[in-house]
C-alpha cells in the first residue's frame, strides 16, 4: 500500500533515510508523517532532504497550464523573486502578500499595495495581505477563493517560505475545526510534494513546493543561519547617518561601502537577531573578499540584498555592496 506523508507530502518509504518520505519499517503501518517531519515538529531538527530541482519544476509547470484557480504567496522581504512568476499562470491569480506584520506598525497597507501596482507590470484579480498568525484577512482570502474557483482544485503556489504550509494550517484551524498537519519550519524545502487538503465536497485546497531561488541568500544556508536571517518579530528599522567614506557590515554575510562625499541616510530593514556595524571604509577590509556589485543611484533607491536585507537611502550616491557569491544584489524604487 502507498502512502503520502500528511507533513511534507512524499510518499512514504523505508528503504533509504536519506531519501524523502522515510519512516522505520516497524512504525510504516500506523505512521501518519515521516520521520523527518516528526523531528521538525517535535524537536525542531531539520533534515536537509536533496531533490532534483526539476522535479519542483514540473509540479510548476503542470500548475501554469491549467484553468485552476492559483493562490500566489509572496512575503514582502522577497517582493521582487516573487513577483516575477505572477502572470505566467493560465488560470486566475490571487496574489497574497505575507509577513507584512514584520514591517513597523507604520508601514500602510495602502501605501504598499500602491507600490506594488506602481512598480510591477503584473495582473492578478485580486492583492491581499495576510497574516496567518494573527488570523488576519483570512476569510477575505476564503471569500475570494470560492468566488473565483473554476473548479473544486485550488493550488496554492509560491517561493519557499512564503508562508503556504502555514496558511493552509490556519484555514483547517479556522474552517475544518482541527489543527493543522502540514509541517512548517522556518527552513526552505519543508513542503516536498504536493498535499490536498480537502475542505468541503466542493473546494480542495493543494499546497505545493516551494519555488526555490538560487539567488537568494537563505539557499545553501546552514539552519542554525537561516533561523537567525529570517525576521520572526516586528522588526526595527537601524538608521545610520552615513559620512563621506563610510562603511555598513551586516553581520558576517555583507557590507556596504559608502564612496560619496556628502553625508547621506541609510535604514536598514532585517532581522533584529543580526549585528550591524559602521565602520571607517578606508582602514578595515572587513568582507571585502566577498563579491563586488557597484551601483550609482539615484535619490529615493533601495539596495536590496536577496533573502537578507533591504538597505532605503534616501540621496543619490554611489556604493559597494560585498556579499556571497550568486546572491542577487539590485536597486529598486524606496519599498518605504
Amino acid at each position: 500500500m502507498t502512502k503520502k506523508c500528511l507533513g511534507c507530502g512524499s510518499i512514504m518509504q523505508f528503504s533509504n533515510p536519506d531519501k524523502p518520505g522515510f519512516i522505520d519499517e516497524e512504525n510504516y503501518d500506523k505512521a501518519l508523517i515521516c520521520k523527518r517531519c516528526f523531528r521538525i515538529k517535535n524537536y525542531g531538527d531539520y533534515q536537509v532532504i536533496k531533490k532534483d530541482v526539476s522535479d519542483y519544476q514540473k509540479i510548476f509547470d503542470s500548475i501554469k497550464n491549467k484553468n485552476d484557480l492559483v493562490v500566489f504567496l509572496c512575503d514582502i522581504f522577497t517582493l521582487d523573486d516573487g513577483l516575477n512568476y505572477v502572470n505566467k499562470f493560465k488560470g486566475k491569480v490571487i496574489l497574497v502578500i505575507t509577513k507584512k506584520d514584520l514591517l513597523p506598525k507604520s508601514v500602510k497597507e495602502s501605501k504598499l499595495l500602491n507600490y506594488i501596482k506602481k512598480n510591477y507590470n503584473i495582473n492578478p484579480i485580486s492583492i491581499i495581505f495576510v497574516s496567518s498568525n494573527k488570523n488576519y484577512n483570512i476569510d477575505l482570502l476564503m471569500n475570494l477563493i470560492v468566488k473565483n474557483k473554476t473548479s473544486n482544485n485550488v493550488y496554492l503556489v509560491g517561493n519557499t517560505n512564503a508562508g503556504k504550509s502555514t496558511l493552509i494550517n490556519q484555514i483547517m484551524k479556522s474552517y475544518l475545526k482541527k489543527e493543522g498537519f502540514i509541517t512548517t519550519s522556518s527552513l526552505p524545502a519543508t513542503t516536498l510534494d504536493v498535499i490536498e487538503v480537502k475542505l468541503s465536497d466542493d473546494l480542495t485546497l493543494i499546497d505545493t513546493p516551494g519555488l526555490v531561488s538560487n539567488n537568494n541568500y537563505l539557499t545553501g544556508v546552514k539552519p542554525a543561519e537561516v533561523k537567525m536571517i529570517m525576521p520572526k518579530v516586528e522588526i526595527k528599522p537601524r538608521t545610520y547617518q552615513m559620512k563621506p567614506y563610510q562603511s555598513i557590515i551586516i553581520g558576517d554575510y555583507a557590507r556596504i561601502d559608502y564612496l560619496s562625499d556628502k553625508k547621506n541616510s541609510f535604514t536598514l530593514y532585517l532581522s533584529n537577531e543580526i549585528k550591524v556595524k559602521r565602520i571607517n571604509l578606508n582602514t578595515n577590509d572587513y568582507l571585502r573578499n566577498l563579491n563586488k556589485t557597484s551601483f550609482t543611484l539615484e535619490d529615493k533607491k533601495d539596495v536590496v540584498i536577496n533573502g537578507l536585507c533591504f538597505c532605503k537611502i534616501t540621496k543619490e550616491c554611489k556604493v559597494n555592496v560585498y556579499t556571497k557569491e550568486s546572491v542577487n544584489v539590485f536597486k529598486r524604487n524606496n519599498l518605504i
